[in-house]
């Protein structure tokens, strides 16, 4: 005879949906599967956040959806247990549009050309090659650009778990500090 195993708690079903899923899910895809409402699907997902802040593993989460990830702090291990490169480095003007992007998001080419003072059409096609932004959508006026955002693979690679966790930029100390770039200047 077959030994009957206890039912799984709700964490460990959002955490096993969490792991096979292809791709970032919503809590209400994973309510859906699991016939639960949204809301405790999202009080698994934060028990599963908090049990995991000791462990190799993350949450990640980028707009409403969630994705099971490995702990920012593990990557050196990962890339030399799978023999990977290094994580390839990003420029200054790589760096600097990614910056613009996750504080101003969504914004238009046009706008970060502005705040930049140079043309970043060629930094852009690289962040789009690299995954680390998206269009999503275009604006409304002359010429309809393209409104760009981060994504999640943007959360992975600076270890961040969701957009809220970004540093607070210290605006008044931005505006003082003459060794800031004007580039930060002009997000102000």
């Amino acid at each position: 005879m077959a030994e009957k195993t206890a039912p799984l708690s709700l964490e460990a079903r959002v955490e096993a949906l969490l792991f096979v899923a292809p791709s970032s899910v919503s809590a209400t895809q994973m309510a859906q599967a699991l016939d639960v409402q949204p809301r405790e699907v999202e009080k698994a997902l934060k028990s599963l956040e908090k049990s995991y802040t000791e462990s190799g593993l993350r949450i990640q989460r980028h707009k409403s959806a969630y994705e099971l990830t490995s702990a920012p702090e593990a990557s050196s291990l990962i890339e030399r247990f799978l023999d990977l490169e290094a994580t390839s480095r990003l420029s200054a003007a790589a760096l600097e549009c990614l910056a613009i992007i996750a504080y101003q998001q969504p914004i238009t080419r046009p706008s970060i050309d502005a705040i930049r003072g140079v043309n970043s059409d060629g930094v852009l096609r690289n962040l789009l090659s690299n995954g680390l932004i998206e269009e999503a959508g275009r604006a409304e006026g002359p010429g309809r650009p393209f409104l760009y955002v981060t994504t999640p693979d943007f959360l992975q690679h600076f270890g961040l778990s969701a957009l809220e966790d970004l540093p607070m930029l210290d605006l008044e100390k931005l505006l003082e500090d003459s060794e800031a770039p004007a580039t930060l200047k002009n997000i102000i």
